[in-house]
């Protein structure tokens, strides 16, 4: 259902007080402290207990004991959680922009069923089993869906309606068809097994470089979309005044959307509730300014997204909980809240 922002949220512009420039500007350096230590956490933190020195001895000592669980398992695995979180909050900012619905994520246009079902499909029918298989399938299968989602949304007459619609209806098609192949093939399910619950365990040099490009060029387009963005949210008529380019920003910030959840997706699995918590959040006290929403979701998602993975590891010790699942734990009462909450404030 699209929900969208009240008129005098639409209609707030970017030009704030000085004083909430700055209280925002001092809000993003906060979260960018608590991120810093949320990434050492992870790299101390582990299903393997050691000591801060061990993990000390194990980060600046290639030759020592403990290298390779620090650096191979736990630098490397922060430093993917670092990038898919990011992605996962820009790409649910965006496309809450886009759809003009603040419970909006990359699950709602379709585009993580479209990644999970390329990639099943690599696993089960060309027995594609590394992260660099993976990488092109996702991104091929995100792509594919985003382009089949905005052919049906009418696009040069898109709306953010029939985008939503499109998305909602391609999504239960595919994870059907993930469905159907897991029962039918038992060797397959044990590969995917692992995959489809969303971890940051195949956190390794290769997963970050493959992600990476994709991430990196992603993110810069989100926060260069966030002025078309600020002008759509105002309306279609006042955005068209305005000089923005509907049809233009829309497609850019599909593409975006996908760049962004078919690599997150492709390196850590379909991990739920990131995309669609943080902006939501992070909206309640920067207001709809775009230019602000998107540098603290890119912030505080991987905040999340670490959190949660660390939590996962010493809940489960000596074994561990994956990401995906704690995030989901977190994700569905919150976004019970959330839907709550707005229903109350909409009475």
């Amino acid at each position: 259902m699209l929900v969208e922002s009240p008129p005098e949220q639409r209609a707030e512009t970017a030009s704030a007080p000085p004083g909430r420039r700055a209280i925002r500007a001092a809000g993003l350096l906060v979260s960018l402290a608590v991120l810093v230590l949320v990434a050492l956490a992870s790299i101390a933190v582990g299903a393997k207990e050691l000591s801060l020195g061990q993990v000390w001895h194990g980060l600046f000592d290639a030759s020592g004991t403990y290298a390779d669980t620090v650096v191979s398992d736990r630098l490397s695995r922060t430093l993917l959680g670092l990038l898919a979180g990011a992605a996962l909050g820009l790409a649910g900012a965006v496309l809450q922009a886009l759809t003009r619905n603040p419970l909006a994520d990359p699950g709602l246009l379709g585009l993580n069923a479209g990644a999970s079902a390329a990639v099943v499909t690599a696993i089960t029918f060309f027995g594609v089993t590394s992260l660099s298989g993976y990488v092109w399938f996702a991104f091929f299968g995100a792509a594919a869906v985003g382009a089949v989602v905005w052919f049906l949304g009418g696009r040069r007459g898109v709306t953010p309606v029939r985008l939503v619609l499109a998305g909602t209806a391609i999504s239960a098609a595919l994870y059907g068809y993930l469905q159907a192949v897991m029962i039918l093939d038992d060797a397959a399910l044990g590969r995917m097994r692992f995959w489809t619950v969303g971890s940051l365990g195949s956190g390794s040099d290769e997963a970050v470089m493959q992600v990476v490009p994709f991430l990196v060029a992603g993110s810069l387009l989100a926060l260069l979309l966030a002025r078309p963005l600020n002008a759509m949210a105002m309306g279609d008529d006042t955005a068209k005044a305005l000089g923005a380019d509907l049809n233009r920003t829309r497609a850019l910030s599909m593409l975006v959307a996908t760049m962004l959840s078919g690599a997150a997706t492709a390196a850590c699995g379909p991990i739920v509730f990131v995309g669609l918590m943080v902006p939501h959040v992070v909206r309640s006290f920067t207001g709809p300014d775009q230019r602000w929403i998107l540098p603290y979701a890119a912030v505080l998602s991987p905040v999340l997204l670490l959190g949660a993975d660390v939590l996962g590891r010493i809940v489960a010790r000596p074994a561990e909980l994956q990401v995906g699942i704690v995030t989901a734990i977190i994700g569905g009462p919150v976004f019970i809240l959330l839907v709550r909450r707005r229903r109350t404030a909409q009475l």
